[in-house]
C-alpha cells in the first residue's frame, strides 16, 4: 500500500455529510407486513358489520363462479379461508370524492359516528380515513372531520394498530409539509406519543410528479412528510382526467399510469415508503363479471409482476379476484424462489448467480407471501427470523 493514512482520513471527511444524509434517506425496507389492498368505502356507508357483509357477499360470488378464476384446489381452499376470516386487510373510511361535499354539520355528524364505529368494531389489521384534500377550498373540512374522527375515535377506545390517515390530490409539496404539522399538533391535542400519526399520500394530480418549476416532486414530497409518510399510492382516474386522457381508456395500464408509478417506484425505493397501485373501476356484477374478472386478475398480477405489491379495491366482488391472482404470483414462484435462496444461502453453483441483493428480494418475496396467507411456513426450508435476516441483508 503506497497511500498514506491522511488520504484514507480525507475521503472519510469529505463524505461524512452525505454519508449522514443517505443513511437518514435511505433506511432499507421497512419491516413488517404489508396490506395486499386497501378497500375505500364512503363514511355514509361505514357500518359495525361492513367487513362481515363484504365477506359475505364476496364467498357468495366466489362460490358460484369459482370456475371463472381457473385456480387450482390449493389456491381455491386459500382464497375461501381468507373470505371467511379476513376478507379486508386495510379499510380506509372515505371522507373524500366517494363521499362527496355535503354540509358541515352532516359531514361533523358523520365524521363523530365513524370514529366511534371504529372504536366498538375493529376488524382489520389495518385502517383510516381519507379526508378531504389540503388545496384551499377544502383544507379547512379536511383538518375538521380529521379532528373530529379522532376525538371521537380515542374517546371510545385506542388508536387501532395498523392505523393510518390518507392525503389526496396533492398539488403542492408544501401541503404535505403542513399536513405533517397538522398530523403533529393533533398528537399533543389528543396525548399520542410523537410519530403516531403517519399518512399515506396519493400519486394523482400531474403536479405531484412535476412541479412548475421541471423538477420532480414525488421525492420531495416523501422528504416534506419529515417521517410521516407511509405509502405512496397512485389514483387511476383522478390521474388520467387531469392529464386529459379520454375516459374509456383511463386504466392502471396506460403509458401514462406506467409512467407515473415508474418515478413513484424511483423516488420511494430505499425510503421505507410503500407503493400501492391504483384501482380499476369496472365492477364484477352481473354479466360483466366474467369479463371484469379476468381484466382484474390480469392487472393485479401485472402490478405485482411490477413492484406493486398493493392496490385498492372497490366493491366485494373485486376481492376474490384479489387473493387468487395474489396468492397465485406467490405459489407459482415459490419453488424457483426457494431454489435460488438455498443455492445463495449454501453458496452452491445453480444455473442463476444470485448477488445478495436478489437474495434479499427472494427474502421479501417470501415474507410477503407468509403475511398474506399465500404460503406456510411449514413448506418452507427457513424459518422467519432467517428470512428476515436476509431481508435486512444482514445474513
Amino acid at each position: 500500500m503506497r497511500l498514506p493514512e491522511d488520504v484514507y482520513a480525507a475521503a472519510d471527511a469529505r463524505l461524512a455529510s452525505a454519508d449522514a444524509r443517505v443513511a437518514a434517506a435511505y433506511p432499507g425496507e421497512r419491516p413488517g407486513r404489508q396490506p395486499v389492498h386497501t378497500v375505500y368505502v364512503p363514511a355514509s356507508q361505514y357500518r359495525t358489520r361492513l367487513v362481515a357483509d363484504w365477506g359475505k357477499q364476496a364467498m357468495r360470488v366466489f362460490v358460484e363462479h369459482a370456475d371463472l378464476l381457473d385456480v387450482d384446489d390449493g389456491v381455491y381452499e386459500r382464497v375461501r379461508a381468507k373470505l371467511l376470516t379476513e376478507p379486508i386487510e386495510d379499510l380506509r373510511i372515505d371522507f373524500e370524492d366517494g363521499y362527496g361535499r355535503v354540509p358541515d354539520d352532516v359531514e361533523d355528524a358523520a365524521a363523530l359516528a365513524a370514529g366511534q364505529t371504529l372504536a366498538t368494531t375493529g376488524g382489520t389489521p389495518f385502517v383510516g380515513i381519507r379526508f378531504k384534500s389540503f388545496e384551499a377550498a377544502t383544507r379547512r373540512r379536511g383538518i375538521r372531520t380529521l379532528d373530529l374522527f379522532l376525538g371521537a375515535l380515542l374517546e371510545n377506545g385506542p388508536l387501532p394498530p395498523g392505523f393510518v390517515v390518507t392525503l389526496p390530490k396533492v398539488t403542492a409539496v408544501e401541503q404535505v409539509a403542513v399536513a405533517a404539522e397538522v398530523l403533529a399538533q393533533l398528537e399533543s391535542a389528543y396525548g399520542l406519543a410523537a410519530g403516531t400519526l403517519r399518512f399515506e399520500v396519493q400519486i394523482e394530480t400531474s403536479q405531484s410528479i412535476v412541479d412548475t418549476d421541471g423538477t420532480l416532486s414525488v421525492p420531495r414530497i416523501v422528504q416534506a412528510a419529515s417521517g410521516r409518510c407511509s405509502g405512496l399510492h397512485y389514483g387511476t382516474y383522478d390521474y388520467s382526467a387531469g392529464l386529459g386522457i379520454a375516459a374509456a381508456y383511463q386504466s392502471m395500464d396506460h403509458p401514462a399510469a406506467d409512467l407515473a408509478k415508474g418515478l413513484m417506484q424511483v423516488a420511494a425505493a430505499g425510503t421505507g415508503v410503500r407503493l400501492s397501485d391504483g384501482s380499476t373501476n369496472r365492477l364484477p356484477v352481473g354479466e360483466a363479471l366474467p369479463s371484469a374478472w379476468a381484466e382484474h386478475l390480469r392487472l393485479v398480477r401485472r402490478s405485482l409482476e411490477r413492484g406493486f405489491y398493493q392496490g385498492w379495491d372497490l366493491h366485494p366482488h373485486q376481492l376474490p379476484t384479489r387473493f387468487a391472482a395474489t396468492y397465485t404470483f406467490y405459489r407459482s414462484g415459490l419453488a424457483t424462489a426457494l431454489q435460488r435462496l438455498t443455492a445463495y444461502a449454501e453458496k452452491t453453483a445453480g444455473g442463476v448467480l444470485d448477488e445478495p441483493a436478489t437474495a434479499q428480494a427472494l427474502a421479501v418475496y417470501l415474507l410477503r407471501g407468509l403475511d398474506c396467507g399465500a404460503l406456510d411456513e411449514g413448506e418452507l426450508p427457513f424459518g422467519r427470523a432467517e428470512l428476515e435476516k436476509y431481508a435486512l441483508r444482514l445474513a
